[in-house]
């Protein structure tokens, strides 16, 4: 690991301004957690001449309900504070139980919300420092044609990574918008419109963020009465594993049919992979076993599995079928 210098800016328009302009640039990165990125000074995968610690920024670890029925969740705000808030649990199960899958206890109490929306893909050849792939400015996914047990079924192409949060998929059924600020200001956007997929300009990239800016906060909006949700996850392990399929759901019925339906997928596309045509099809009809199995085909329409990872359609198609047994 290369030696750097640690700056602690007191402010987020401090920290912006020590971030380099340039994409291509990387001579600094952002520490929020530093779980992912520590992984990466190991391997070499960045080597900064400097890092940006958001330790010393005021008010970003702040959990705040406010009026209105939303929810500010700072970027520094740990995973256990996540899970463990008592309205979180009761009033949007989804995040907590996303927050409550994330690595172990000891990852959960360090890791922040920012650094798990923000960490770099698990792929092995991207992990691996000798393995110059597309991502990393090489010419060639060597997922595509080589070892793809773990990658994309979904959105692939150039690249066929997944992305590894757990937080995203559970954060974007809920409607999360995030908040940046840089150079040009602050702005706020869907969390959804955050992701890029690869042929989004996202070969080397997995979010719109801009050189210089900073994630400050995401904002749950207010759920509307009666919604139920969860979040179920699969994973080779039992502890500190990433998903390699996930599913995000949030229901509403009214008189014993949906009438609002939310599924997004996790650890099977290089975003939080939506899925709009599952959620009008629940619309509208009872959450009875013959819906269920409708919904839980009509989720995986369309996959594109490579060579190694052909199991995960129906590993896919039995969690949605499980997460929406049991809002049913």
């Amino acid at each position: 690991m290369k030696t750097f210098d640690l700056q602690r800016p007191a402010t987020v328009e401090e920290a912006a301004g020590l971030l380099p302009s340039d994409r291509a640039d990387r001579s600094a990165v952002l520490l929020a957690g530093g779980q992912d990125l520590l992984g990466e000074l190991k391997d070499d995968l960045v080597a900064p001449e400097r890092v940006v610690s958001l330790s010393g920024v005021p008010g970003l670890d702040a959990l705040t309900w406010r009026d209105d029925g939303s929810l500010a969740i700072g970027a520094l705000v740990t995973l256990a504070d996540l899970e463990e808030e008592p309205r979180v649990r009761a009033e949007l199960a989804v995040l907590a139980e996303a927050a409550g899958q994330v690595g172990s206890p000891q990852i959960r109490a360090a890791g922040t919300v920012g650094g798990n929306l923000n960490q770099r893909p698990r792929c092995w050849y991207y992990r691996d420092p000798d393995s110059v792939c597309l991502k990393k400015g090489g010419t060639h996914c060597f997922a595509q044609l080589g070892l793809n047990k773990y990658n994309a079924i979904f959105g692939g192409g150039p690249t066929y990574i997944v992305h590894p949060s757990d937080l995203a998929p559970a954060l974007v059924a809920l409607g999360a918008t995030v908040e940046l600020v840089g150079p040009s200001g602050a702005r706020t956007m869907p969390l959804e419109r955050y992701y890029l997929l690869p042929e989004q300009d996202g070969i080397t990239r997995e979010t719109v963020r801009l050189p210089g800016e900073v994630m400050t906060q995401v904002v749950v909006p207010a759920q509307e009465a009666g919604l139920r949700s969860t979040y179920l996850k699969f994973r080779e392990r039992s502890s500190y594993d990433w998903a390699l399929s996930a599913v995000a759901a949030g229901i509403r019925t009214e008189g014993g049919v949906v009438t609002s339906a939310r599924l997004v997928l996790g650890g099977v596309a290089p975003t939080p992979w939506r899925c709009p045509s599952t959620e009008a099809l629940l619309v509208g009809r009872p959450l009875d076993a013959d819906t269920i199995r409708d919904a839980a085909r009509d989720a995986v329409r369309g996959a594109q599995p490579l060579s190694q990872n052909g199991y995960k359609v129906p590993l896919t198609q039995g969690l949605v079928t499980r997460a929406l047994s049991a809002l049913a």
